[in-house]
């Protein structure tokens, strides 16, 4: 009986969902940054959703860390580094590709309006996670740790990425396909001010993610045998939907004429791959890193 009250609820919630998708989709509603506003503060949508998709991955990869016995207090004590070092690097990735739209370092600070970039924030959480294990000593290894994060990682993600649907940003290339997503002028880019409607990647990544989440899920409970095989299959999964949804981005963050963001996917393509390889071969003891 709790099991289809439970499938009834998400079956309407994706129901409604979708009614409330086409109507934006189409322009029939506009939707806004915030939740709401009090005098000069608005609660936005963007870091609401973040912070959603945070503590949601967060409690799951805590219930995980249970059940492996790792020390739970260890273990929020890199969460709490983690995160904190995770958003300083999602944030100076993106400024830095965009240095001249920042005129103080009071606008670097104003994350909640958006502008935080995912490799960043990987970026700063492994190194982050690297130093607490060689300073810290604590009862897990490196990889166990990265294994906890990145097997949840993708649910945070897909939630984190409906903020830039409330942004009206992370979209694509104008398009005339059925699920084309209307932007205001505004928000459109100048190049393609005469168009009004455009891919919705926003919601292709949110749906990549939500099943590199599954099969990480799926994976981690039956088929894992060595610490860094989630962590390196997260890589290679996340990174090939990356890599084909970034090319119809029309605000990618560009090195030269290359975009950063597939650069970095194909790197991160080959670590992983060459990564499972070696760490599922039989010539590698268990007792990695």
């Amino acid at each position: 009986m709790k099991r289809t009250l439970t499938a009834l609820l998400v079956v309407l919630g994706v129901l409604l969902l979708s009614i409330f998708l086409v109507k934006v989709f189409s322009g029939e509603i506009l939707v806004r940054r915030y939740i709401f506003r009090i005098g000069g503060f608005e609660l936005r949508w963007y870091s609401t959703l973040i912070l959603t998709g945070f503590l949601l991955s967060y409690f799951l990869a805590r219930k995980r860390a249970k059940k492996e016995g790792i020390n739970v207090e260890e273990f929020d004590e890199l969460v709490f580094y983690g995160a904190i070092f995770g958003i300083v690097g999602a944030r100076l990735y993106y400024v830095l590709f965009n240095l001249r739209y920042y005129r103080s370092f009071w606008d670097v600070l104003k994350i909640w309006e958006g502008g935080l970039a995912i490799h960043g924030a990987i970026i700063g959480a492994l190194i982050t996670g690297f130093l607490y294990i060689v300073f810290k000593r604590p009862s897990f290894s490196f990889l166990q740790a990265t294994d906890l994060f990145t097997s949840v990682l993708p649910l945070g993600q897909a939630i984190g990425r409906w903020g830039n649907f409330f942004n009206y940003e992370a979209f694509g290339v104008p398009t005339n396909l059925p699920w084309k997503m209307f932007v205001p002028e505004p928000y459109r880019p100048v190049l393609y001010r005469d168009y009004s409607f455009f891919h919705p990647t926003f919601l292709y990544e949110s749906v990549w993610d939500l099943l590199v989440f599954f099969m990480l899920s799926v994976y981690y409970r039956k088929y894992r045998k060595r610490p860094g095989e989630i962590t390196c299959l997260y890589f290679l999964l996340y990174s090939l939907g990356r890599i084909m949804i970034e090319r119809l981005r029309v605000d990618s963050l560009m090195m030269g004429n290359i975009r950063a963001a597939q650069l970095l996917s194909a790197v991160l393509i080959l670590l992983g791959f060459t990564g499972f390889l070696i760490l599922r071969s039989s010539r590698v003891s268990k007792t990695v890193f």
